[in-house]
């Protein structure tokens, strides 16, 4: 099992990467989140590998808390790689728990490949799973400054899915600067 690659470069891609390692060149599928988080030359990736029938197939993740994500959402019935990716893709793992703690199934259907069905299947089995995606040590303060500004934001009175969909759009790592960062996005809702 490869847990983790580390060398340069060769080649990059936003969805995938190949990196050259002691002379051996891996392709690496990789997030957006990732990709934009790349350094130009040497990476190490943490990496999930998954073995088919018809293909070795490795998904690399600069933070565990991503690939912690990934991996819990392979474990639901229906979801597979590429869904799973797609997800990382589309939220951090911070917003992807801001949404399953809302319950907001209109944020996870905005995800490429997941309609109604799958959105409510998701949300079902991970219901609880925010607390482990948000277990990791630097996630952790990020987390708990979303919660508290979605617990603020519905304390003004704005609806769980609009909060959702503003906080998933907002960067910030304190309270304050996502309830402002929020406030900005809910005008233009």
């Amino acid at each position: 099992m490869i847990v983790g690659v580390h060398g340069k470069i060769v080649y990059k891609e936003p969805s995938y990467v190949h990196v050259n390692v002691g002379g051996i060149v891996y392709e690496v599928f990789i997030s957006l989140h990732t990709f934009s988080a790349l350094p130009k030359e040497d990476v190490s990736l943490l990496t999930t590998q998954i073995i088919r029938e018809d293909a070795q197939l490795l998904f690399g993740f600069i933070d565990k808390a991503e690939k912690n994500m990934f991996a819990r959402l392979l474990k639901i019935s229906g979801v597979g790689p590429k869904v799973a990716m797609a997800i990382c893709s589309t939220y951090t793992p911070s917003q992807f728990a801001t949404i399953i703690n809302n319950k907001d199934i209109n944020g996870v259907k905005k995800v490429p490949g997941i309609g109604p069905k799958s959105a409510g299947r998701i949300l079902v089995e991970l219901n609880g799973f925010d607390a482990e995606i948000l277990s990791d040590n630097t996630t952790s303060q990020t987390s708990q400054a979303f919660n508290e500004a979605s617990e603020a934001l519905e304390a003004l009175g704005f609806k769980k899915d609009k909060i959702s969909k503003a906080l998933s759009a907002c960067e910030g790592d304190d309270t304050a600067s996502l309830v402002k960062g929020a406030l900005k996005q809910l005008q233009t809702i």
